[in-house]
């Protein structure tokens, strides 16, 4: 790399100095969040950041111009963590950026409009960014990572700020959505509720007046917690909202949303069509759709078995394994039209036997003792409409829709 000359190090530091100071005098939003975009690499930015270790006699600059000292603690340690990013050392870089960040938020608190909201977003995303790469080095290094934590607490305290009656109340989904990355990266989802409570119950806040992109973003999450608290109407609902209103040009977020709703639609009944897990990439489910389908048992076990580390990272395996009893139901339902078929007066009839032998052709060994539980439950479940006559191992199925279906509605638990 060529060394610039102290004059032109200098004269690059006072012009990043300038469009700060500039952007904040005439609110010009756009040009201040990029200031702080260390994500995006941008090659003025990383030419300051060389020219900063460089130099390395920034502060100086800064305490000399009343211009920028007024802006002092703000801008000096931003500059460290330019310069520590640079070079690679990233928990310094995050140090340095949550100093940064804590002078920010006392000085957007002092401005009465809201107009530097973007540029705050900048700043919630890069220290959530900065600290999963920060806690990396912690990691490799044998060290406890704590600074995405710590970023979390910082968000928490934004949050804060936002969560008031004035216009800057706008940003508060956005910091939330941040804050829900966080929690179920480290798998605190818990956290999640105080904030949810604060978005969906306190009368400050309409939650249609928030941009689309953080609602979207919001009900994914809070579908993915209504999925792990197996209430599938809640999550169908909200993971349906973020599907509706999600960009359609963003096939990456749909397939991501997706990925929950459609163990969600299955667990109430309905099935997605070949062509859309075609389209986003998601024939992880065609096997579990077609065992639904075929009343097949083995396949839907051969399904969760060959994607199982895929379906526990997402968190569905529990949901995608309880649809067993859908898939028995299925399997009872094909027996009895079968039977109908070649005796349609003794259709509703069903030997226990006769199931067992359906199982052992699916290389599903069961004796009759565990398929007379299977069928109670199917019976309590309401998947099955009749009764047992126990002496001679025989279903007797209700004559009037022996088979209720779902229609959106889980299984009774």
């Amino acid at each position: 790399m060529a060394y610039p000359s102290m004059g032109e190090a200098h004269r690059r530091i006072t012009d990043y100095l300038n469009k700060f100071c500039d952007a904040v005098s005439y609110q010009d939003v756009a040009s201040l969040a990029q200031l702080f975009s260390f994500s995006s690499n941008s090659p003025s930015l990383l030419s300051l950041a060389d020219v900063l270790n460089f130099f390395q006699d920034a502060n100086r600059l800064i305490k000399q111009s009343d211009k920028f000292s007024q802006f002092g603690e703000i801008l000096a340690p931003l500059f460290r963590s330019l310069q520590s990013y640079r070079l690679g050392n990233l928990v310094e870089a995050y140090h340095a950026f949550e100093k940064f960040a804590n002078a920010f938020i006392q000085e957007f608190r002092n401005w009465e409009s809201a107009w530097a909201l973007e540029a705050l977003y900048v700043i919630a995303y890069e220290i959530r960014v900065l600290a999963e790469r920060a806690d990396r080095e912690l990691s490799s290094n044998g060290k406890s990572p704590e600074k995405l934590k710590g970023a979390g607490s910082f968000l928490m305290k934004v949050f804060g700020v936002l969560a008031g009656k004035g216009p800057k109340r706008v940003g508060a989904l956005y910091v939330t959505c941040q804050l829900f990355k966080i929690y179920f990266k480290l798998g605190t989802v818990h956290l999640c509720r105080s904030v949810i409570r604060s978005i969906e119950t306190a009368r400050i806040f309409d939650f249609e007046e928030f941009p689309r992109r953080d609602k979207v973003t919001y009900m994914y999450y809070t579908g993915r917690l209504e999925v792990f608290n197996e209430n599938f109407p809640a999550a169908d609902h909200k993971l349906s909202y973020a599907l509706t209103h999600c960009n359609p040009l963003r096939e990456a977020n749909i397939r991501m949303i997706l990925k929950y709703l459609i163990p969600v639609k299955l667990s109430l009944g309905i099935l997605p069509k070949t062509c859309l897990l075609e389209k986003y990439n998601l024939l992880e489910y065609n096997d579990v759709v077609k065992a639904l389908k075929r009343g097949d048992l083995r396949l839907l076990r051969h399904a969760l078995q060959e994607h199982e580390d895929q379906f526990l990272r997402s968190g569905v395996y529990l949901v995608l394994e309880k649809l067993e009893l859908q898939v028995y139901q299925r399997l009872v339902k094909k027996i009895y039209f079968i039977q109908k078929q070649k005796d349609p007066s003794k259709a509703h009839q069903l030997k226990l036997e006769v199931i067992v032998k359906a199982l052992k052709w699916l290389e599903m060994d069961m004796d009759l003792d565990e398929v007379e539980c299977i069928m109670t439950i199917l019976i309590y479940k309401n998947l099955v409409k009749g009764y047992f006559a126990h002496k001679s191992k025989v279903v007797v199925l209700s004559k009037q829709d022996p088979f209720p279906k779902l229609n959106g509605k889980p299984v009774n638990s």
